[in-house]
């Protein structure tokens, strides 16, 4: 395989523990010279996805923005967490123009202040939250021009008429793809009047994985397996599903060697209330390995970007 021809990139990488906020960031990277920025996912009514990656000190107008996107006053807001996971591949406060290296986001618009482009260096997570990268915005157009992103440089404090003879200024920065995820069904529910289709019960954008059908043998109790049906992007949900397939589990084998039945056990026991008490320690769990399974593709998608040149630098604790 032929590799691609070296970008030289320079760029700066500070470790740092996890950070959530700019200013969290700032205590770690904020005495080295680089410009602080802070990064915003939004979406609009047709579930169309912008990163707007701005300086820590502009103001963004999230309706002004909207009008000049030419989507009216509320078409664009914060996109829910399940878009980080699911499109950027990336945990909770790590919004990043990076991210546009998954193919999952390509059809992510990306709008850059144009106050990058007066400082020397600006601050920016790679797919993780414990990095920072400091580069330039001419560098930055290197790394985004490799991938096929056109870096679009907006006067993002503007507010512009937008009307009849005045159209949007920034209506060519609308993506044209929207991305598929299970809120949009909710969104937009099916009229009653509307044709029936035949279509799964649940609508995810990943291909359907059929399980084998078991074969019981003779004798044998009949008994049906559940399993979650949840793909681990909502912790809680995930975790009760988790709890709904233990506990019946538990209560059958409890009850058979107690010989009690298990309507009589879950009173004695009161696993109704133990479910509630169990749900925040095997929510803390599973975020613990969703975060760990971040830092590893993480890791992956990083030393990828590094081979395909933007690497080269040392890293500074």
């Amino acid at each position: 395989m032929l590799r691609p021809p070296e970008l030289k990139i320079d760029f700066k990488r500070y470790d740092h523990p996890v950070v959530l906020t700019v200013e969290e960031q700032a205590k770690h990277v904020g005495n080295f010279g680089g410009a602080l920025t802070k990064n915003l996912l939004l979406k609009d009514k047709k579930h169309r996805l912008y990163i707007v990656s701005a300086l820590a000190d502009t103001k963004v107008d999230m309706k002004i923005l909207s009008q000049r996107l030419g989507l009216g006053k509320g078409g664009v807001r914060m996109a829910p967490e399940e878009n980080l996971c699911q499109v950027l591949q990336v945990p909770l406060g790590c919004v990043t123009p990076f991210a546009l290296f998954n193919e999952s986001a390509s059809a992510v618009s990306l709008l850059l202040d144009q106050g990058f482009k007066s400082k020397q260096s600006c601050y920016f997570h790679p797919l993780t939250n414990d990095v920072t990268i400091a580069l330039s915005s001419s560098n930055l157009d290197k790394f985004l021009l490799s991938i096929g992103k056109q870096p679009a440089y907006v006067d993002l404090e503007a507010s512009p008429v937008v009307g009849k003879d005045n159209p949007p200024d920034l209506a060519d920065l609308v993506p044209s793809g929207a991305f598929c995820s299970s809120e949009e069904s909710v969104e937009n529910p099916t009229p009653k009047d509307a044709p029936q289709v035949n279509v799964p019960k649940e609508k995810t954008c990943l291909p359907e994985v059929k399980a084998k059908p078991k074969v019981q043998k003779k004798g044998a109790e009949s008994s049906e397996s559940k399993v979650p049906t949840n793909n681990g992007a909502n912790v809680e949900i995930f975790a009760s599903d988790v709890l709904e397939v233990i506990f019946p589990l538990f209560l059958s084998e409890a009850s058979k060697k107690l010989n009690i039945k298990q309507e009589e056990l879950t009173q004695i026991l009161k696993l109704d209330d133990f479910k509630r008490r169990a749900a925040p320690d095997l929510e803390s769990v599973t975020n613990m390995f969703k975060n760990a399974a971040y830092t590893a593709g993480f890791h992956a998608g990083f030393d990828t970007m590094l081979k395909s040149g933007l690497g080269g630098m040392p890293s500074r604790k």
